[in-house]
């Protein structure tokens, strides 16, 4: 496919062009009738041109407006799709949102790799009510997301996420259904909103409880929260049949809750 652009390594430009699975994409992400759906980086438009067909709205960042020209003759006739043209980071979302009046948001897209969790951190912390993300991400940063307590691909980005959203891995995508090429394979990720999660009593507090305890990979709970009542962490991790000398990767999600507010 020739999409006549200069592809741009610095905003993570690689263009999906498989038409079977843009369409596994809009099938996967069950979109309900009346959904605004945000998309970050449109590039070529491919995806767009498929959810504007499954939401009643579209709304796209995209950062290079190298492609004004594709992506402006390719919709301008489409009153469901508008195209912001700046990096999504520095949006005020809310505010881009607020003509909307859609009883549903999700964000589906095709996200650069390099900036996949400031992304996912700022749709969280935008204090939106996004129901569900569907993205497709590098197949290594898919596994992190979804990793099981235990496993090495369990981190402080699991627990965050997991805090959350219910998470699952939907499909690969082989590298060779990009242009240009990536060096990695991709998965399809669904997060979806949790209606009853558990909730820490001070959540700023316990997320920085979760990151002090991955610090250092290698050391155990004792040596990463040194700084903490290891008193009152022990008591906890004993319930659990656990002490100090555990690393936080063995940890699951409900026992450092537990812990935060048995701390906070």
């Amino acid at each position: 496919m020739d999409y006549q652009h200069n592809f741009k390594k610095k905003f993570g430009q690689n263009f999906l062009n498989d038409d079977n699975i843009l369409n596994k994409i809009i099938i996967e992400s069950k979109i309900p009738e009346d959904t605004l759906i945000i998309e970050i980086g449109p590039g070529s438009g491919a995806l767009t041109n498929k959810l504007k067909n499954s939401a009643a709205n579209v709304l796209a960042y995209e950062i290079d407006t190298d492609l004004k020209n594709i992506l402006t003759a390719k919709f301008h006739d489409d009153k469901n799709v508008k195209i912001i043209w700046d990096d999504f980071l520095n949006r005020d979302i809310a505010k881009d949102i607020s003509e909307y009046d859609n009883k549903n948001i999700y964000v589906i897209a095709n996200i650069p790799y390099y900036i996949t969790t400031p992304i996912i951190e700022k749709i969280i912390n935008s204090g939106i009510d996004i129901e569900k993300i569907v993205i497709m991400i590098q197949k290594e940063v898919g596994e992190r997301f979804s990793a099981k307590p235990g496993s090495r691909d369990y981190s402080s980005i699991t627990v965050f996420l997991n805090y959350f959203y219910e998470i699952k891995e939907l499909f690969t995508v082989s590298k060779n259904c990009f242009t240009p090429r990536p060096n990695v394979d991709s998965v399809v990720v669904s997060l979806e909103r949790k209606k009853d999660q558990i909730r820490a009593k001070d959540e700023d507090k316990f997320f920085k409880l979760v990151r002090d305890s991955f610090q250092y990979k290698r050391k155990n709970l004792r040596n990463n929260l040194k700084n903490y009542d290891l008193e009152k962490i022990e008591e906890v991790l004993v319930s659990k049949g656990k002490d100090l000398t555990t690393r936080a990767e063995t940890i699951d999600l409900e026992t450092f809750i537990e812990i935060s507010n048995k701390l906070f």
